[in-house]
């Protein structure tokens, strides 16, 4: 049987940093808080004129090179974000471009935090029905553009990233299953009310709101479920578990996760500090950084899972 197998990953982030200080100068809040809430020290914002495909395209090339190759191997290339360059063509198009690739189907899967998990499940079901052999999965964002940053609620959070894997059809194990959900019911809970069909008129406004409150029970609540769902499929119990890579939104919500599943911080890779929540991009940014600095090694078993609005959560089971 074909598996999907990671063979690189590469992360991006813009230069800007924005500290909790730059935010104390737009919002009432103070470091303090920020920290006590969130978890958030810094968070990293795209330069202007900086898109989301200039951030895709670096973690893409990184990732490239770590798997050692090259751009003409490529034969899929799925993104995952919500925030692409222009309505169309795709980020993946545009990316696909500059890659100097030609032919291979590349788009875009909108899924928001819960993006890359989502787009890295299309590219497994591509390799293992030998529809592709040599995929390039990323998740990118440049949430600062649709950021009120009058809005305490969601200004402290948020920031801009890229991450991307390269999967590899092999006879080894590699993903071992995805499992994908959504109910849109709560869509009222964490959106961005306006839009291209739906205009921006009626008070229809342009910038991401949320509900923090009920967005941080349900998505507690919904991890935790997707994990035992997805150990579950495999037989496998939470001790089997070497590294939780969760969707990096903020510690609170990562720390009552772990609670959940009896798993202590140290098997947890957490990145949120550095760069808060960067929606689609988060996981594959803590898959390379827990790669590239040796806590993830080669045959252990990694547990992605993530929550965004629609809503909808998913999990990949993968043996590295």
């Amino acid at each position: 049987m074909k598996r999907a197998r990671v063979i690189g990953t590469g992360s991006y982030l813009p230069e800007r940093v924005m500290t909790n200080a730059d935010i104390e100068q737009l919002v009432e809040t103070s470091d303090e808080w920020i920290r006590d809430r969130t978890g958030i020290r810094e968070r990293r914002i795209a330069a202007e004129g900086e898109t989301t495909c200039d951030l895709a395209e670096k973690a893409a090339r990184r990732a490239l090179k770590a798997a050692g190759v090259a751009p003409r191997d490529i034969d899929l290339i799925v993104i995952g974000t919500t925030t692409a360059d222009q309505i169309f063509p795709s980020t993946a198009c545009l990316l696909q471009a500059r890659l100097g690739i030609h032919g291979p189907a590349a788009f875009d899967v909108q899924a928001v935090c819960t993006g890359f998990i989502y787009a890295l499940s299309v590219a497994d079901q591509f390799i293992r029905t030998g529809a592709a052999t040599t995929a390039l999965v990323i998740g990118a964002e440049t949430m600062s553009r649709i950021i009120d940053w009058k809005d305490r609620d969601t200004c402290v959070l948020f920031g801009d990233g890229a991450g991307a894997v390269v999967l590899r059809a092999d006879t080894k194990p590699g993903i071992l299953s995805t499992h994908l959900h959504a109910d849109g019911k709560h869509a009222g809970l964490l959106q961005v009310p306006g839009g291209i069909s739906g205009g921006y008129e009626d008070g229809r406004d342009p910038y991401l709101r949320m509900q923090g409150s009920e967005v941080f029970k349900m998505a507690v609540t919904t991890l935790s479920r997707i994990v035992d769902e997805t150990l579950e499929a495999n037989g496998l119990s939470r001790e089997d578990i070497d590294w939780l890579i969760p969707h990096q939104a903020n510690n609170r919500i990562l720390a009552a996760t772990a609670r959940k599943l009896r798993l202590p911080m140290e098997r947890v890779i957490n990145t949120v500090a550095e760069h808060g929540n960067t929606s689609a991009a988060s996981v594959p940014m803590a898959l390379d950084v827990g790669v590239r600095d040796g806590r993830i090694e080669r045959g252990q078993l990694l547990l992605l899972e993530a929550f965004g609005g629609g809503f909808t959560w998913g999990s990949a089971l993968i043996r590295y």
